[in-house]
């Protein structure tokens, strides 16, 4: 199984490297340059007001999908149909209160028809991942990566093409960017389904109100769970643009913080959505195989995001100036708060997986509603007085906090050991990536000295163990 894990997870990181980066740093950066910081700061406000409640057009079905299906693959033929047409009333709900909330807190003409493309888009995305959700109960690991990075390689072909086409003229609209956002979901989804009928047949699509309602019974802790957690990672952007006295201007700046968070966070959530089916089916078929696999993927994760934080540390404004020529300065507090948050995101990623495999929902709603109250407090007290950077320290304190107490947790409930070795070796770890802080100058060359001294002492401090690995692969060849 960790071999299986192990082997996937290198695919797929394979695939999303050749795409994602790309389409983040190459086109959605390139669209804030042309539209501005201004007109972006509005969008990825109201992006992330569409995102706020999208688990009402899911209410956690996709989590309980990929766990029932791991567990009980024959049951995916029957579900599929049913759910299917469910997701589709949950939707209109999910609309009407996004909309209702938008209008609500002051967004008028077409601000309100920007949210409500992105709301429909929400829809697109919503049942890629349903459909996502089947392959990977079924451990179609390849299938989900190939459909995982669709809709970014299309993004990248078509609004690539519109940047350079339009590149003399310097016209270019947000609006665009939305409207070609739809067109690559829309394909992926045709392609999606395309895919998963040709696996289990296709599907008779009718509406079941009885079990609708058990389905809902059983998946509404995955809802609360979700709804929690996109509440405490999503409502920075929102709060900030409308709490600052110049927040369209402040939350354009987190933005482009946020967008390398954003590109890193992708990569970990590779190995939350593997992780999650190869724990559920662990936990029914061998619960001793947790252990070594929840190590091997917390320290590539976790060594990897310390090392990412510190070399924001060391040389911000290189890494910034990479892809951004303006506002450099304004930016770099807000992006070395955001990314040391992804540290602790990291270390949620692996943790909160397996305690939602296991169920422990009800922990993990109580951590999260805890984590709601402090982001909104010091949202509200930082916003206003230090903008992007306060909000940025927000996430921070959050992502930090929640982190720690579900690790606490989960090693307490499956008995698993804090290792006095693993302490030495993170503490030597850290150590020695603070003293290159100190000692290397600034610029393009002493960030890529860093970045190979830190993958070196993840290296030699076994946080990647390549024996370990390499043991895993003979044993199942």
């Amino acid at each position: 199984m960790q071999k299986k894990f192990v082997s996937n997870l290198i695919l797929i990181i394979l695939l999303n490297l050749l795409v994602k980066p790309f389409a983040i740093f190459a086109i959605d950066a390139q669209v804030q340059d042309r539209v501005g910081t201004d007109a972006y700061g509005l969008y990825f406000s109201l992006l992330n007001l569409s995102f706020l409640f999208n688990i009402v057009a899911d209410l956690g079905i996709n989590n309980f999908t990929t766990k029932q299906i791991a567990q009980y693959p024959h049951i995916v033929s029957r579900y599929l149909g049913k759910l299917f047409s469910f997701r589709l009333i949950l939707f209109v709900i999910y609309a009407i209160l996004t909309m209702a909330i938008g209008a609500g807190i002051g967004y008028r003409g077409d601000e309100l028809w920007l949210l409500s493309i992105l709301v429909f888009n929400q829809l697109l995305v919503t049942l890629i991942a349903y459909f996502r959700s089947h392959f990977g109960g079924l451990h179609l690991f390849k299938t989900d990566a190939l459909v995982s990075v669709m809709d970014r390689g299309l993004l990248i072909l078509i609004c690539g093409y519109m940047l350079i086409s339009t590149a003399n003229s310097g016209d270019f609209r947000i609006e665009w960017f939305i409207y070609i956002q739809t067109i690559c979901y829309a394909f992926t989804l045709v392609l999606a389904f395309i895919l998963l009928v040709a696996k289990i047949g296709l599907p008779k699509f009718h509406f079941d109100w009885v079990f609708s309602l058990a389905i809902l019974r059983k998946s509404y802790p995955y809802t609360v769970l979700i709804l929690l957690m996109m509440i405490y990672t999503r409502t920075d952007s929102v709060m900030l643009e409308r709490l600052h006295p110049n927040g369209s201007y402040e939350s354009g700046i987190y933005a482009k913080g946020f967008r390398f968070f954003d590109a890193f966070f992708m990569f970990a959530m590779i190995f939350s959505n593997l992780l999650f089916p190869v724990f559920s089916r662990l936990l029914k078929m061998n619960p001793s195989g947790i252990e070594p696999l929840l190590r091997t993927s917390r320290d590539l994760l976790l060594g990897g995001s310390i090392i990412i934080a510190f070399a924001c540390l060391l040389d911000a404004e290189s890494i910034l100036g990479m892809l951004y020529r303006t506002d450099i300065d304004h930016t770099v507090p807000s992006f070395q708060f955001i990314m040391w948050g992804f540290v602790g995101m990291s270390i949620s990623l692996i943790y909160g997986t397996l305690l939602t495999a296991s169920g422990d929902l009800r922990f993990l709603n109580r951590i999260s509603a805890i984590g709601i109250v402090i982001n909104v407090i010091f949202n509200a007290l930082l916003i206003p007085e230090y903008g992007a950077a306060g909000s940025a320290f927000a996430t921070l304190v959050t992502q930090t906090f929640t982190s720690v107490v579900q690790a606490l947790h989960c090693h307490r409930k499956f008995s698993i050991a804090f290792s006095f070795r693993e302490l030495i070796s993170y503490s030597l770890f850290a150590g020695i990536l603070l003293a290159c802080v100190w000692m290397f100058p600034s610029g393009k060359g002493s960030l890529f000295l860093f970045l190979l001294t830190g993958l070196v002492g993840m290296i030699a401090l076994k946080l990647i163990d390549l024996r370990g690995l390499r043991k895993t692969f003979k044993e199942n060849l």
